[in-house]
């Protein structure tokens, strides 16, 4: 998989939160329940400040590595967190050096299909937070930027 290298600065997103670890049989039921809540409830609209229309997918928070629990958090960008709806939380992306994925395609599996050939990957990780950026909300052909903290 072809990815560069990038310097990002520092994110604040709002958002929900979960706990998990990719062992875990509920993990991808645990991931879907946090996009309908932030779409099919009122909080996407609920959050202030939104830089712009795309959303997040976050891990971070790793206990250790690959096989440990995380955070996942869904969410936006915001310019400032204020006004925080009751069930969000705000989520801090570090600034740092991060391995940059660009992937396209039907978003049932497009994402899915990178995690498995991603973790058969020898990429020096520093499991600080990774994510997932969603360009469009085009269900067929979507654009997700995918970011990988890594050492160096």
């Amino acid at each position: 998989m072809k990815y560069e290298i990038v310097e990002l600065g520092k994110k604040t997103v709002v958002g929900v939160t979960a706990r998990t670890k990719n062992s875990d049989e509920n993990m991808s039921a645990a991931i879907g329940a946090l996009w309908t809540e932030l779409y099919q409830t009122s909080l996407y609209s609920d959050i202030s400040n939104k830089l712009n229309d795309k959303s997040l997918g976050i891990y971070s928070d790793y206990e250790s590595d690959v096989n440990s629990e995380y955070s996942v958090t869904v969410g936006c960008e915001v310019e400032k967190a204020e006004n925080i709806p009751e069930q969000a939380v705000i989520k801090i992306i570090p600034k740092g050096k991060y391995a940059k994925f660009t992937i396209c395609g039907p978003m049932e599996t497009v994402v899915s299909d990178f995690w498995k050939e991603f973790w058969e990957m020898d990429l020096d990780r520093n499991y600080l937070c990774d994510f997932e950026e969603y360009q469009n909300a085009d269900m067929e052909n979507t654009e997700v930027h995918i970011y990988i903290s890594v050492n160096g």
